[in-house]
């Protein structure tokens, strides 16, 4: 978490702004697991995500003289990171156009698919097939629901962290993450009452 590897932001930012690219990378070190934590919430493909957090601080690095001392430097990053992927998501989402509606026209959901896993049918295999159908429950979820919920179950962020980072009121976080709860629910019951997962 952040506040493990906490550094001197003001400090640090000041030399950064003053020439000190050392200063900078020690910034990449200390938030680096959480900005590539925020994209793999929205990519959801590990090469994807590493690619994104190093355009992420470059963006950062670019536009740091316009970072506000009201929220903190990791709310501030995660912002950026958010709108990155969401960027690569829009511009993949053109690019697929026909395929992704092929894949909802044949399934009903989109990304559906995109996770096939062997059926387990040994008693041995019982709790993978359950993992892979938490992940198959995840990426089924709209990007700003996988996203909300790594923020609060994964990166343990508070509401109010989150709040900032998302730009949105503290009831909006409770509302959104109450939702993104209840879609996640929903899909595993989905995936979990199959018939063919019960024979």
């Amino acid at each position: 978490m952040i506040e493990e590897v906490k550094i001197n932001e003001i400090q640090t930012i000041h030399a950064v702004l003053n020439g000190d690219r050392q200063a900078y990378e020690a910034l990449v070190h200390a938030y680096h697991p959480h900005v590539r934590s925020a994209c793999m919430a929205i990519l959801l493909n590990r090469d994807e995500a590493d690619d994104a957090a190093q355009d992420v601080f470059i963006k950062a690095y670019v536009a740091l003289r316009q970072y506000r001392r009201d929220v903190s430097f990791g709310a501030w990053l995660h912002r950026i990171a958010s709108n990155h992927c969401l960027d690569v998501l829009r511009k993949k989402k053109r690019q697929r156009t026909d395929s992704l509606d092929g894949l909802m026209s044949h399934d009903g959901e989109q990304g559906a698919l995109e996770w096939p896993e062997p059926r387990e049918t040994s008693a041995p295999g019982e709790r993978r097939e359950q993992t892979a159908l938490a992940l198959k429950a995840l990426h089924s979820l709209a990007p700003g629901e996988r996203e909300i919920l790594v923020l609060r179950e994964i990166e343990d962020m508070s509401y109010e962290d989150i709040g900032k980072a998302l730009h949105c009121s503290l009831d909006a976080v409770k509302s959104r993450l109450r939702r993104a709860r209840l879609r996640l629910q929903e899909k595993a019951r989905h995936y979990l009452d199959e018939p063919s997962l019960s024979e």
